[in-house]
């Protein structure tokens, strides 16, 4: 075989570049994670749909149906507006948690080992994940805001912005808890038990559905230590805050949270939310850096 035969034969080596990494790579990547996770929302309408129905039912359903037994103590206030703060807080935590799972199912598909061969900061992809969970479950509170006159509440515009900002607030925390479980579980199937383990003993923790003044001794402390109890409350206060209500009833019904004795501010109760997922993504982030 001639020497200009064998030339012919060997392939082409084709140079790769891999670009070099900067903030604006990053930015990118963060830009496309989060985008993606507002496109698969967005297509899927069934699962707006499907996340509306267990707050839904809490909200009219069981907030009817018990209005007549807590009469006596409401002080004349509905029961359904008493637990619609409750309700805000858990229709955005279901969602946040759906979208903190996407990592579980790009880990079954493959896609997520894509992404992580791709030449940007692992960060990146979590901090992209908790971005777009917070987005996608923000959107899905507002619908359940919208139902705010339904429940005798009003529609003022400070309220709506207070109560959105506390509900992206618990959406990003929420998030970054569900993607710091879902990196170390590998199967779909474990991170919703794992999940349903988590989110309901949080629900009714929370004060979502009772005063959380004068609890028996170990679920005031249960109270204190979960963490959706420091949205519930703020975000309760501001709605109170806004309706025409006795102070007997203001003193039954919106206690606040206490700390042997010393009431929590709402913006530190907003400031404790917000450092919680901090410090839940960077554990997430230290976790994702570290698999294999």
């Amino acid at each position: 075989m001639s020497a200009t035969t064998a030339d012919t034969l060997i392939p082409e080596t084709v140079a790769v570049r891999v670009p070099a990494r900067s903030w604006r790579s990053e930015y990118r990547a963060i830009k496309i994670v989060w985008r993606r996770e507002l496109i698969r929302f967005a297509n899927d309408r069934m699962r707006i749909v499907t996340s509306l129905v267990q707050p839904l039912l809490f909200l009219f359903v069981l907030g009817s149906g018990l209005q007549t037994l807590s009469a006596a103590s409401s002080h004349g206030v509905d029961l359904k507006t008493f637990i619609y703060p409750g309700i805000l807080c858990i229709s955005v935590m279901f969602t946040a948690m759906f979208s903190a799972a996407s990592i579980v199912w790009d880990r079954e598909f493959g896609f997520l080992r894509e992404m992580m061969v791709a030449p940007i900061r692992r960060s990146s992809i979590v901090v992209g994940k908790c971005l777009g969970g917070a987005t996608v479950a923000s959107f899905q509170g507002v619908i359940v805001l919208a139902l705010a006159g339904l429940v005798h509440v009003p529609y003022d515009p400070l309220l709506i912005l207070g109560v959105f900002g506390l509900q992206l607030l618990l959406a990003y925390t929420v998030t970054a808890f569900g993607v710091m479980i879902a990196i170390r579980i590998k199967q779909m199937q474990s991170f919703m038990g794992v999940m349903q383990m988590i989110v309901m003993p949080m629900f009714f923790l929370s004060g979502a559905l009772y005063p959380v003044s004068g609890l028996p001794q170990w679920l005031a402390v249960l109270n204190r230590i979960d963490p959706l109890t420091y949205a519930v409350d703020p975000m309760r206060r501001l709605v109170f805050n806004h309706l025409d209500i006795s102070a007997a009833a203001r003193r039954t019904l919106d206690p606040g949270v206490t700390w042997f004795g010393w009431h929590l501010p709402s913006l530190l109760e907003a400031a404790m939310v917000l450092v919680l997922g901090l410090i839940m993504m960077a554990i997430a982030i230290a976790e994702f850096s570290a698999t294999e």
